[in-house]
């Protein structure tokens, strides 16, 4: 059951009501976004028979090429590729850098280390199956005070650079997200030196959040995971890649075969999830977004640290909660934990998992395994003591879930 502090569930009812006209602004958003989707649908004819998958190599599945076309549509992007062969959105940055780079070219990181499952897929932690280890050079630019350094990108952009990689948000880091505007100016920048630079962006957690996605801005490749926000908690796995066609047609010969590439690829029971996933994406986004600033509100009146604060201008649904110590992470993760529908009644423990340096703690009572639009909360335990929330396919669960989370906390 959950528990209820009366003096909690009001603080919460007050924060609930000053945040009427920011919501609203959210229910705009989430009207454009559901027209985008469904223009989409719309254009490329979806029919019943397109919810159908294949099996074998996957020849001639007309739904599967569908959903690459919209997609790609949806972003505004010359081609798209969305498989179930993609297992997470570090598996398709990985088979997007492997695409597009060769040996003794140049990977530029200008948002600084990228996230923890990358590391030894580029070889910042070594491993024989890395770029590094093929050939490929990496060099990284961090930001300042929460934008890009351009006066170092500009020097570095004086060396030969193949491709730019760009990561929207935060990872594990506590640097604030990449929102649209700073993504444009950067790439406007770019470009205005060489036109030939390849830039990649990971757009994990990003997607319907702003009005423009970062291949409207002039990037010429994205990813993201199915998981995360256009799943919609019904997509169970499965990632997106879109951009130029040359580009997205050496991802496909680089998932499946060279020379047969997006032709081959069974999509088995995915098509329906995918698409299903997709259309209710706008709406569960939204959740997300009014679950994390309710959040941020109340939290930031019981005089905890939080970023972003309710008011600011948000680029993903990701909150960051500070806490003094790792049992105060551990308890918020135990409340997160038993506000799901699933294992509530599980503690989360602190484990080393795959890909990551240090132990994490991970409350995630959700219908897909590591599903991060489904309400989660996870944290490395290391200083400063951040934890990091996001999804809720509702909000009334979202709401739900900080009561009962908050109640734990203050017995």
């Amino acid at each position: 059951m959950l528990k209820v502090d009366k003096n909690i569930e009001k603080i919460v009812n007050e924060e609930e009501q000053t945040l009427k006209d920011i919501f609203n602004k959210i229910d705009e958003q989430t009207l454009k976004n559901s027209k985008k989707v469904l223009d989409s649908f719309h254009k490329y004819n979806l029919s019943y028979n397109d919810l159908y998958g294949s099996n074998g190599y996957g020849y001639n599945d007309i739904g599967r090429d569908k959903i690459d076309s919209i997609f790609a549509n949806i972003f505004n992007t010359e081609s798209g590729l969305v498989r179930n062969q993609l297992i997470s959105g570090s598996h398709a940055i990985t088979i997007t850098l492997q695409a597009l780079l060769r040996p003794n070219d140049t990977l530029l990181s200008i948002t600084g280390t990228p996230y923890d499952t990358l590391h030894e897929v580029i070889g910042i932690k070594d491993n024989n199956s890395s770029l590094i280890s093929y050939g490929i050079k990496y060099k990284q630019i961090d930001l300042v005070d929460n934008d890009f350094d351009y006066e170092s990108i500009k020097n570095e952009l004086k060396n030969d650079i193949k491709v730019i990689h760009i990561q929207r948000s935060r990872g594990y880091s506590i640097r604030d997200s990449i929102c649209i505007d700073k993504l444009e100016k950067v790439i406007t920048f770019i470009k205005s030196i060489n036109k030939n630079i390849i830039i990649f962006v990971d757009n994990c957690y990003c997607e319907f959040v702003e009005d423009l996605s970062p291949t409207e801005v002039g990037a010429d490749i994205m990813v993201g995971s199915l998981i995360k926000n256009l799943g919609a908690g019904i997509a169970t796995n499965g990632a997106y890649i879109v951009g130029k066609k040359s580009s997205v047609d050496l991802c496909a010969d680089r998932l499946t075969v060279p020379g047969e590439g997006r032709e081959v690829g069974p999509s088995f029971d995915a098509n329906r999830m995918f698409l299903l996933g997709l259309y209710f994406s706008p709406s569960v986004v939204s959740s997300s977004l009014k679950t994390s600033i309710l959040t941020s509100k109340v939290l930031e009146r019981l005089n905890y640290k939080v970023s972003p604060k309710y008011n600011e201008n948000r680029c993903d649904i990701v909150q960051l909660i500070y806490f003094d110590n790792e049992d105060e992470i551990i308890k918020y993760a135990h409340g997160i934990q038993s506000s799901g529908p699933i294992d509530s009644y599980v503690k989360p423990i602190p484990s080393d998992m795959p890909g990551y340096d240090n132990k994490i703690i991970m409350a995630s009572p959700s219908f897909t395994s590591g599903s991060s639009i489904e309400l989660s909360a996870d944290a490395p335990l290391r200083k400063p003591y951040v934890l990091y929330q996001q999804g809720s396919l509702s909000y009334e669960y979202g709401k739900l879930a900080l009561i009962n989370t908050l109640s734990q906390m203050n017995e």
